[in-house]
């Protein structure tokens, strides 16, 4: 996880705010106060759980304070300042809003949180927390904390806290980049201030948007209030009339506002890897796409206990989904089909069935459309429940696929993909999944175009994924099963 704090400076009058980069993301440094409050407060949380009992018994609440609890309310509140940054929550609060924030906080504390303070009394021979600090010490501190961070919206304009950037290129690749910022603006931080054209490429961007050095690119960059330079033309070499303004970019640098290559902003910024401007030499250099044997353990393990865990729970629900399909229409309650996995091997892929038995009747693949008329009543509703994946923990358990990662495709339409779309088979170097980014981030996915537009999301997945991107996945992947998001 890396994590540093920048600043800069227009001039002697203007002070750029600081901010802290963590995880390829930047942190307003009123952020940064409102965590240092929120670390008071889980203590404060922690001191009023403690003495409860105290307090239900008669006592007042102000007596008997022991100086001795300020080591274990403050590992508490660490511990929980940790997990919150863990889950991204100060980052949903600007990206996605305040339920968000609330849906992240919740497992951040009594998932994370609580299992991580479990872990820590385990260590320290179950001396350190009482159950009243490990149970109401939550409790308290969610509360606490969501009431801040609505004082917080309530007092503090976050248009305010976005990141202004200057784009250098005003051709097609930085109006592809602008229109990639505006379909999502309330989900990005932040905001554009303009455009400087590259040498002589022709111009596509919005002409309003267009700004030009009027002395030096650093004068440009301190008038507008610029925190960061995005670099976006087409064509990069001086012999094609462009070739970059080192020189002026470096006095930027120099001055606190850092230069970012095109793939890695959208990156950091639209958690996508755009496949168009992809080049090999950014895939071989670029951090990322970690494999270890104790990686592979770990999410293999967490597999496993997710699966079985969700196989106890939904097991109900899968007999009652199988006897509906069986009334509902003719054919068996579970079908399967081949598809391709980890490495480019092939599995067999298990589903309650959705669709007549004649959808395919020449056995053709056909990718499914849109109010598909082969789905059957009940079919519709699994759908949309996503209950007609529930067989797959059987492909978890027997590790056919992950609980979290790209979703696995059929091998008809993977030999077509990897012809017409660059770097298709790198999505097949980590396992498949039950669910993955690309389900969140883009709607279902029924054609060669589709296909291409997730792949950016699966080879960010492939470079970037980890045991907490994993957990953010997971929570995430609720609102789409209770809103019925993306499917067809």
């Amino acid at each position: 996880m890396a994590c540093e704090v920048q600043s800069g400076r227009s001039d002697q009058r203007d002070f750029r705010v600081a901010y802290i980069r963590l995880n390829k993301h930047y942190i307003h440094q009123h952020y940064l106060a409102l965590g240092i409050i929120e670390v008071f407060t889980l203590v404060l949380a922690a001191w009023l759980a403690v003495r409860l009992p105290s307090v239900l018994s008669g006592e007042s609440l102000f007596a008997g304070i022991d100086v001795g609890f300020l080591v274990p309310a403050l590992i508490f509140s660490v511990v929980l300042s940790c997990c919150t940054l863990a889950m991204g929550v100060y980052i949903s609060l600007v990206r996605e809003g305040y339920a968000s924030m609330v849906l992240r906080t919740i497992v951040s504390f009594f998932l994370l949180g609580s299992l991580s303070l479990y872990i820590v009394d385990l260590i320290t021979s179950g001396n350190l927390f009482d159950s009243a600090l490990l149970f109401w010490g939550v409790l308290f501190a969610t509360l606490m904390v969501f009431l801040i961070r609505a004082l917080f919206i309530s007092f503090v304009d976050l248009a305010n806290l976005q990141r202004r950037i200057l784009v250098y290129g005003a051709g097609q690749q930085a109006s592809e980049l602008l229109n990639r910022i505006a379909s999502q603006p309330s989900r990005l931080g932040v905001t554009v201030v303009g455009c400087v054209p590259a040498g002589s490429e022709p111009v596509e961007v919005d002409p309003q948007l267009l700004l030009r050095p009027e002395s030096s690119w650093l004068a440009l960059a301190r008038k507008h209030d610029v925190h960061e330079i995005v670099m976006a033309p087409d064509e990069r070499r001086r012999d094609k009339g462009t070739g970059m303004p080192v020189q002026e970019l470096l006095d930027c640098k120099v001055s606190g506002i850092p230069t970012t290559d095109l793939l890695s902003f959208e990156e950091r910024e639209l958690n996508a890897i755009d496949v168009d401007s992809l080049k090999p030499s950014w895939l071989l250099f670029s951090d990322g796409f970690r494999v270890s044997r104790r990686h592979a353990w770990a999410k293999r393990l967490f597999d496993v206990a997710v699966s079985g865990v969700f196989l106890a729970l939904l097991w109900p629900a899968m007999l009652l989904t199988a006897l509906a399909v069986k009334l509902d229409s003719k054919g068996p309650a579970l079908y399967s089909q081949l598809r391709v996995g980890l490495n480019g091997r092939v599995f067999r892929i298990y589903k309650f069935r959705s669709m007549r038995t004649d959808a395919e009747v020449a056995g053709k693949a056909v990718w499914a459309k849109e109010n598909d008329n082969r789905v059957t009543r009940v079919g519709a509703f699994i759908r949309n429940t996503r209950l007609d994946e529930l067989p797959q923990l059987y492909n978890v358990l027997a590790g056919h696929m992950s609980f979290v990662g790209p979703r696995p495709e059929r091998p008809e339409f993977v030999e077509d993909l990897k012809q017409q779309i660059p770097f298709y088979d790198v999505r097949h170097k980590v396992k498949p999944g039950l669910m993955g980014w690309a389900q969140l981030k883009y709607p279902y996915g029924a054609s060669v175009e589709d296909a291409k537009n997730k792949l950016k999301y699966d080879l960010y997945y492939a470079k970037n994924h980890g045991f907490l991107m994993d957990l953010q996945i997971l929570v995430q992947t609720v609102e789409i099963v209770l809103l019925g998001k993306g499917v067809r």
